[in-house]
């Protein structure tokens, strides 16, 4: 039977990027009505749940003959740096929105971001929100009084609801929050096949002392502990920067990572070189790295995890973030077949730390509409939509985990929620010479043999000066 739908839910149908997300779909639109009904369809509001009903509706169905559209309630433009297959993704997020307010988001995708944004907040052509592929850009902004802080949206409080606090501690400038987390990423995994460790008898590690006992342990059995992947044409050695990154955060703590990242304290400073050579542990260690300092130079990043795999494997352990899985072999089942443990505590005064990524939504102009989409974009509602999906991690502790479509993905995603210290990449918060320049190459200079103080005082010395600054 057929449901009769009012006019607003016609117009929502007929939009051409909800069209074409729906024929993207690679499930039928009966399949998609029992995800919605698993993270609570009635949160979407009903006149999406009539959408959905409607499309199993015979041709014979026909609106009102020349009935007009209702006008709509405003628009709010969003810029962003996802296009192509994530932005329909996106947009499709957020249908709901669209649908109860008779708001139309208005997105534009870039991947001059970085460069655009600031001209358009200079021009007074300025998106009303913007979403940010990292921190860095927004907090400088922010600085310079170009975003409009969420407590016209949000109090702390009731964002609360939503983030953990050491999320909304990410999104603060001053003693303001300025941002809503959205898409995140965890870099803090250690992958294994559980097979190969059941094998060794072998145990996941909880400290990095136990954690080069183990690598000990595996070389004896006549076992590559590690694989490790650094090449990546111009951007060679960023891996490698993840694991220094991982290392002071775990060794000196979230005040020394922040002071770091801001050049409060060189990059020369011996916590730094002592983190290189912590590092030094795995990949200067005989036999701990497959091929050695050569492999780790030259084997690309995105081929060194398929190390893992196979009757003989290459290496039983790897350090990458939740997207490694994008390189798994196909028929890799996630969660049997591979999965992670969160890199191990150094400093026991640090535990239960995370290192991450994510995009963080901004308003530039305080209208009606922009605040509530912002508003709208701190619920579950948009998270869960993408997150159904796969490919999407969220750090909202509202999100329902049984939507993620894998056991991995539900254990990557409790991480972000749990953790008790979470700091974002420090590479991408650097000037743009050192965090995709000297940082990347002065990794590369170690593996191959330099002192840590050599390659970290490389680093500081074209550290850009006060007036060479750049935006990450």
């Amino acid at each position: 039977m057929c449901l009769l739908v009012n006019d607003k839910v016609l117009e929502a149908i007929a939009r051409f990027r909800f069209i074409k997300w729906l024929i993207r779909m690679p499930f039928s639109i009966w399949e998609y009505s029992a995800k919605l009904a698993r993270f609570n369809l009635g949160s979407l509001g009903s006149g999406f749940a009539v959408m959905l009903s409607l499309l199993g509706c015979s041709q014979e169905t026909t609106s009102t003959a020349g009935q007009a559209a209702p006008p709509k309630l405003g628009t709010v433009s969003v810029l962003g740096a996802i296009s192509g297959e994530q932005q329909a993704q996106l947009e499709a997020a957020l249908v709901p929105f669209e649908t109860e307010t008779g708001i139309e988001v208005i997105y534009e995708g870039t991947d001059a971001f970085t460069t655009l944004l600031p001209v358009r907040i200079d021009s007074n052509d300025a998106p009303d929100i913007a979403m940010f592929p990292q921190p860095g850009l927004m907090r400088s902004l922010a600085e310079e009084g170009a975003l409009v802080p969420l407590e016209n949206v949000l109090t702390r409080e009731e964002l609360a609801q939503y983030y953990p606090e050491s999320w909304i501690e990410l999104s603060e400038v001053g003693d303001q929050v300025y941002g809503i987390w959205y898409r995140a990423a965890v870099k803090s995994l250690m992958w294994y096949v559980p097979e190969e460790f059941a094998k060794g008898n072998y145990a996941p590690p909880e400290t990095w002392d136990e954690m080069l006992a183990l690598s000990d342990r595996m070389v004896a059995d006549g076992k590559t502990p590690w694989c490790l992947g650094l090449e990546s044409g111009n951007s060679s050695g960023w891996p490698g920067t993840d694991w220094i990154e991982e290392i002071v955060l775990r060794q000196s703590g979230p005040e020394y990572y922040d002071d770091w990242v801001e050049h409060q304290v060189p990059f020369n400073a011996p916590q730094i070189q002592e983190a290189f050579e912590t590092f030094g542990q795995i990949v200067r260690s005989p036999g701990y790295v497959w091929g050695g300092k050569t492999g780790a130079l030259s084997i690309p990043w995105g081929d060194s995890i398929g190390g893992l795999f196979g009757k003989n494997p290459n290496c039983l352990m790897h350090r990458q973030g939740n997207f490694a899985s994008g390189f798994f072999p196909a028929d890799v089942v996630p969660g049997k077949d591979v999965d992670f443990f969160p890199t191990p505590d150094i400093n026991p005064d640090y535990k239960n730390a995370l290192l991450v990524a994510g995009d963080i939504f901004s308003m530039v102009n305080d209208t009606p509409e922009a605040r509530k989409l912002m508003a709208y974009l701190a619920t579950p509602t948009p998270h869960e939509i993408w997150a159904a999906e796969g490919g999407f991690l969220s750090a909202n502790k509202q999100v329902d985990l049984s939507v993620y479509p894998d056991v991995i993905s539900r254990k990557e995603a409790a991480l972000l929620t749990e953790a008790d210290i979470v700091r974002f990449d420090g590479s991408d918060l650097m000037p743009g010479a050192v965090g995709t320049g000297t940082f990347w190459s002065g990794v590369m200079d170690f593996v191959a043999g330099a002192s840590a103080q050599k390659s970290t005082d490389k680093i500081e010395f074209y550290w850009p000066k006060a007036t060479e600054q750049e935006t990450p």
